[in-house]
């Protein structure tokens, strides 16, 4: 195991995440969707995220079991800065939207293993949400105007606002009950 994160606390983590960002979707929506929408171009954003998965996968490429390709340790964890600030300097378009879909890509790893194994049925509800975030981080990282789409798409009117915004609410809600009914 490469991460020691436990299936409760991956269900309260999550869960609580998607709990808080869809309430203040659901509260602010002006100033939300205003991000939302600058969010695909934001150098900022591009910035901080790419810099975050770079750190991610320079940290996991120094401390995992690289199994046969332990020879290329010391190279990737000097290519892996150099590749991050390459990035950073000539991929400007939708910076941002690729370093998510990269994290994201990141983040799975330890949510899929917190599940990995469990009987319980509750671990189902994060694992699918997991796979779903994968599906989309892959077109974000190969196809990153996908994300600026599906956000012109959802803030296209109230009603597909209001409706992603509940039901963000509602998963979050199933994972935070998720993790209250498991055995302590």
């Amino acid at each position: 195991m490469i991460y020691s994160l436990s299936l409760e606390t991956a269900l309260l983590l999550v869960g609580g995440v998607m709990l808080l960002l869809h309430v203040v979707a659901l509260v602010a929506p002006g100033p939300m969707k205003k991000e939302m929408k600058e969010f695909p171009r934001s150098r900022l954003w591009g910035t901080v995220l790419i810099t975050a998965a770079g750190l991610w996968f320079w940290w996991l490429v120094a401390t995992m079991d690289l199994g046969e390709f332990s020879t290329w340790r010391r190279m990737l964890k000097i290519g892996t800065p150099i590749a991050a600030v390459l990035l950073w300097m000539y991929v400007e378009e939708f910076l941002a939207v690729r370093a998510l879909g990269m994290l994201a890509l990141l983040a799975a790893e330890p949510l899929l293993e917190a599940a990995w194994m469990r009987p319980e049925m509750s671990r189902l509800w994060l694992v699918s949400i997991v796979y779903v975030w994968v599906s989309f981080a892959l077109f974000w990282v190969g196809m990153p105007y996908t994300l600026r789409d599906q956000i012109a798409w959802v803030t296209k009117t109230p009603l597909r606002w209001g409706m992603a915004c509940l039901f963000g609410l509602a998963y979050g809600a199933i994972l935070l009950i998720s993790h209250l009914t498991l055995r302590h």
